[in-house]
């Protein structure tokens, strides 16, 4: 192989995948009802007839923008869950979410914000892919309990815990002002989140007090 095709620029995105970056980023930076499509158009250089070509309207751009986004945190729990060396290991899932901050952060962004002023959205979401991450987490916390690592407890209550946590690390720095550069500040709130899941916050000596 030649160096310069080792070495050459990718390829340049489809029409279809510009508009949907395009469209995310500025749905997250100022909202889905302050971006018109052809300011969307403008900014991914295409014309705004191209973007009905492959999105009926805006509405089905920010639908594909938030199932999409809402898949991949399925999928990466499901992943992350599947490599857990045991059940106490919840300090790296949470690490990674954080990590992993940068390349989702403008599409949760959309999918937090805007479900909220579109009903319709929350909804399909919650059908389509919150209730599985439910699961999930509800399978794998009752497989725990039944196995004696966690104590008897309900568990789609620590399951909707659980995943509160898993989205606030993946939200640090907006819901409680983490540096995104900080590797010892996501640390450590990867070291704080897992030991309050894991052993509450009230000390020993507390919870022997009658």
């Amino acid at each position: 192989m030649s160096l310069f095709k080792k070495y050459r620029a990718a390829e340049p995105l489809d029409n279809r995948t510009r508009i949907l970056k395009t469209s995310q980023r500025l749905f997250a930076f100022q909202g889905y009802g302050n971006t018109p499509t052809a300011q969307i158009a403008r900014e991914a250089g295409v014309a705004e007839g191209t973007i009905f070509r492959y999105f009926p309207s805006k509405k089905d751009i920010l639908v594909e923008i938030s199932i999409t986004g809402w898949v991949g945190l399925l999928t990466e729990l499901l992943t992350e869950l599947s490599q857990m060396n045991s059940y106490r290991d919840i300090e790296p899932v949470i690490f990674n979410r954080m990590l992993k901050l940068e390349e989702t952060f403008e599409t949760m962004k959309v999918c937090f914000l805007e479900s909220q002023f579109h009903p319709d959205l929350r909804e399909q979401i919650q059908h389509e892919v919150v209730n599985k991450m439910l699961r999930v987490a509800e399978d794998f916390f009752r497989t725990a309990m039944d196995r004696g690592v966690y104590r008897p407890m309900n568990p789609k209550v620590v399951a909707r815990v659980f995943l509160g946590m898993f989205t606030i690390a993946g939200f640090s720095h907006e819901s409680v002002g983490l540096d995104r550069s900080s590797f010892l500040e996501r640390d450590e709130m990867a070291r704080g989140l897992t030991d309050i899941f894991l052993h509450g916050v009230l000390s020993p000596q507390t919870q022997t007090t009658p």
